[in-house]
């Protein structure tokens, strides 16, 4: 995943015709913190795990970026992922710079006691690198909003009452309305914006979702809602489709108890990974990284591929999508709906002061067609595709922060 992440950086500054140097300056990470998590698991059994926290580029403000527990957590994933973040911050143009971390534990195998501890002691021994004006941790990939609210307790312990080290709170924790929903509403409204480029409404298309977590159920509810058939939804354990589409609210329901799509009674079951080739105009992944590769990327079908999950295509893959005509709105882009929010979040904290759902709603919908547009500016400036387009309006944007702020010496025209 380090190497894809290198891989778009290396294209866009081809494009910029950027020099070595700067490339090498603008890649690297500024820290990489490898912590070890040693505590009593229920049984009394001694656990061991690794926590990692890769700070990649603080040019243009404090360092932002999600804390994942997954077993395959490591420092590549951390360091591809924070440089991802820095790109995603700047495309759509909020104050921060790109982090990333985790853990490499199992939250499935594991009771909401040692969770806790291993959340707990994680910020203990980063609590030096974090914090409201350096670096501001959010929910990714089996984490919540109740483990953030924990984040902010422990972190507050060293440093007083500290709402703003995280984002991605429980309301009741000084979090935002809109939170929850924000990373699928940038996906429906940059889809928005794809499809007015294209001359379509929401009425002509027909769309498959893979994966049915936070992004993939407030895309697909979100996209439903504006009129358009989400005619096929795959997830970890299986597939439901219905040519007639998708009854949202239902599935949504079915999920909370189930747990999976699988066995939804509104739809006709299949096998998940299919999900990918389905014969519909839009397909959004929004699942884990590498879901369109080499080995299905011959059989999508679909004319657009709204990316809700981060690298969901491998460069291959994408490279074979862009000479066929698809229209790639890039991960950069399509989910930095959900960091826009955590910004207005962070706002919030600073100020101590709640912003109304329907605010919350008005201004993420502003920033992600101002982003929208800013990308396809560049796309057209330079006749290349969406994802290099946003890597070349990302990196112009960090460049310039960072000449300003003299982290490097060389005058040169970004």
């Amino acid at each position: 995943m380090l190497e894809d992440a290198k891989y778009y950086f290396q294209k866009a500054a081809d494009v910029m015709e950027l020099p070595e140097r700067l490339r090498e300056i603008l890649i690297t990470p500024i820290r990489v913190v490898k912590v070890d998590l040693v505590f009593d698991d229920d049984n009394g059994k001694l656990q061991h795990y690794l926590g990692f926290r890769v700070q990649h580029n603080k040019a243009r403000g404090p360092m932002k970026g999600g804390l994942r527990f997954h077993p395959d957590m490591d420092e590549d994933h951390a360091t591809a992922l924070a440089n991802l973040m820095t790109w995603k911050t700047a495309v759509v143009d909020v104050p921060f710079g790109g982090a990333k971390g985790g853990i490499n534990c199992d939250p499935s195998k594991m009771s909401e006691r040692e969770l806790n501890v291993v959340t707990r002691k994680f910020v203990e021994q980063t609590k030096e690198i974090i914090g409201p004006t350096t670096d501001i941790p959010a929910p990714d990939v089996n984490t919540n909003a109740k483990v953030m609210g924990w984040i902010m307790d422990e972190y507050s312990k060293y440093a007083g009452f500290s709402p703003g080290v995280v984002t991605g709170k429980p309301l009741h924790l000084f979090g935002s309305e809109g939170r929850d929903e924000a990373t699928g509403r940038g996906v429906m409204v940059v889809l928005d914006e794809a499809l007015k480029g294209l001359g379509k409404s929401w009425k002509d298309i027909r769309v498959a979702v893979q994966g049915f977590g936070n992004v993939g159920s407030n895309a697909a509810r979100l996209i439903a809602d504006q009129g358009a058939k989400v005619v096929a939804i795959g997830d970890h354990m299986g597939g439901v489709s219905n040519d007639d589409g998708l009854d949202i609210a239902a599935l949504n329901e079915w999920v909370k108890e189930h747990r999976t799509v699988k066995g939804f009674a509104g739809g006709s079951p299949f096998h998940s990974p299919v999900v990918i080739t389905w014969d519909v105009d839009v397909l959004i992944p929004a699942a884990l990284e590498g879901a369109i590769n080499m080995g299905n990327v011959n059989e999508v079908k679909a004319d657009i591929i709204v990316e809700g999950a981060n690298a969901p295509t491998s460069p291959e893959a994408h490279e074979i999508l862009v000479e066929r005509g698809v229209l790639v709105v890039p991960d950069i882009l399509a989910n930095a709906g959900g960091v826009t929010v955590s910004y207005f979040e962070w706002v919030q904290n600073i100020q101590q002061f709640s912003w109304q759902y329907d605010r919350v709603q008005q201004e993420l919908t502003s920033v992600m067609r101002r982003a929208y547009a800013a990308v396809n500016k560049v796309a057209r400036q330079y006749s290349i595709d969406m994802r290099t387009a946003a890597f070349v309006l990302a990196i112009r944007r960090v460049g310039e922060a960072a000449k300003a702020r003299s982290f490097f010496e060389e005058d040169i025209q970004l």
